[in-house]
């Protein structure tokens, strides 16, 4: 099982193997993290995106990581759910994301990942309930990562991963 860590911060300058972005499906780049993502790793991650893309909600692609500095070597897109009150599978599609990211790490022989937190953003979801949903997923996925970093950009969201990591 991999050691779950929680930090507050600018997931571009995280000292990882791979970097999650939260995508829209198009993998061409947008606002919140998937834009500070794509503005650090320069415009040939919009290229990848367009090459592989479109990617569904609760899926993930791999493109490599471009710009970021390294170590970080690959960006991992996925996308989230849009929040429509709960009740339209939004949880399963947000399971989904954590779970396919790490498979999709898995198989490019990631040692250690960051996630923002996915789909609290401009698509809405309760930032409690998609930390739990998060620290959940994570812990019950098999993985040879040996470390995740779950890395809130401002202190609201940090302490809903704290909270679900700690398990309150």
């Amino acid at each position: 099982m991999a050691l779950i860590e929680v930090a507050r911060g600018d997931i571009t300058e995280e000292n990882v193997d791979a970097v999650v972005t939260a995508a829209n499906e198009s993998l061409l780049g947008g606002g919140g993290v998937d834009g500070v993502v794509h503005r650090a790793a320069g415009p040939r991650l919009a290229e990848a995106g367009a090459a592989i893309g479109p990617c569904p909600p609760g899926d993930a692609m791999a493109t490599s990581a471009f710009d970021l500095d390294p170590p970080v070597r690959h960006v991992i897109h996925t996308v989230g759910p849009v929040w429509e009150g709960g009740d339209q599978g939004e949880a399963e599609t947000l399971a989904s994301c954590y779970r396919r990211s790490v498979q999709v790490a898995d198989e490019l022989g990631v040692r250690s990942l960051a996630f923002p937190a996915i789909a609290t953003g401009v698509y809405g979801y309760p930032a409690d309930q998609a930390a739990h949903i998060a620290v959940a997923t994570l812990r019950s996925t098999p993985t040879h990562v040996q470390r995740i970093r779950l890395v809130a950009f401002d202190q609201d969201t940090y302490e809903h991963l704290t909270a679900a990591l700690r398990g309150q």
